[in-house]
């Protein structure tokens, strides 16, 4: 389900320190920092500007950046590298019939979802015909905490590693409704996992509403989450549970013959 910041043992022979920062070199750049001067690499990844440098220069050459002498980018050649993720694992493919039906008998948006470190990854979706401004593109990613699925996937980790999250975690707000409180956060995990769904309101976008739902296998392992985004507009939180809320769970509970 998640890869987490902590990176696992690996014997000393095994390790290639190369790949390592040149993948944390393309990690870097985001909507924030879509180009970057070698200084500013080296500042950001702990490496010398000219050790930078020189993992640039050569991200250049294989195609995954361009420069135009003194800053970088990424290039559209990064995508092949999250894509082969959708061409190649059977779980996306697997979940969009049933999402479709979800979908159909909701009238709603619905994403799947997993833990990446901080964030939730969008690996799976079907869109409604209602436009709304904060469907999530295929493999988008958020900030766990500001994401229904977010809250549902960390209800499942154990209280220590739930812990290490909160202390890692940087609360910054996306709305005016945007928790910031630690412990309110908490909280809201800890009802996720009390109740066996999640319900969270704006906390990224003023107006949206979000319910959702863990996707177990037959060992009772979670290995993603199923989620609705909706406007609250004309219905009451209580309404909207009532409405989408058994159709997720029928949906989770025939998936957990195949997951």
């Amino acid at each position: 389900m998640e890869h987490s910041d902590d990176k696992k043992d690996l014997h000393r022979r095994d390790w290639i320190a190369g790949l390592d920062r040149g993948l944390a070199i393309l990690e870097v750049f985001d909507r924030e920092r879509p180009q970057l001067t070698a200084t500013e690499v080296g500042r950001a990844t702990g490496l010398t500007r000219s050790a930078a440098r020189r993992y640039l220069l050569t991200l250049e050459h294989l195609g995954y950046l361009f420069s135009d002498g003194k800053q970088f980018g990424l290039t559209p050649r990064v995508l092949k590298i999250g894509w082969s993720y959708f061409d190649s694992a059977a779980l996306p493919g697997l979940l969009r019939p049933y999402l479709q039906r979800i979908t159909a008998s909701t009238g709603e948006s619905v994403y799947a979802s997993v833990l990446d470190g901080r964030d939730v990854v969008f690996i799976a979706r079907n869109v409604s015909n209602r436009i709304m401004a904060s469907a999530f593109a295929l493999g988008a990613r958020t900030p766990a905490q500001l994401a229904v699925a977010g809250i549902m996937l960390l209800s499942f980790l154990d209280r220590d590693a739930l812990q290490a999250w909160l202390d890692r975690v940087t609360l910054v707000p996306s709305s005016v409704h945007t928790i910031l409180d630690k412990s309110l956060l908490l909280r809201e995990i800890e009802q996720a996992r009390g109740r066996g769904y999640a319900v969270l309101e704006q906390q990224q976008q003023v107006g949206v509403r979000g319910v959702c739902v863990p996707l177990l296998n037959r060992d009772g392992k979670v290995v993603a989450a199923l989620s609705v985004s909706m406007p609250m507009v004309k219905e009451s939180g209580e309404d909207a549970i009532a409405r989408v809320l058994p159709v997720l769970q029928e949906t989770a509970n025939n998936l957990i013959a195949v997951l």
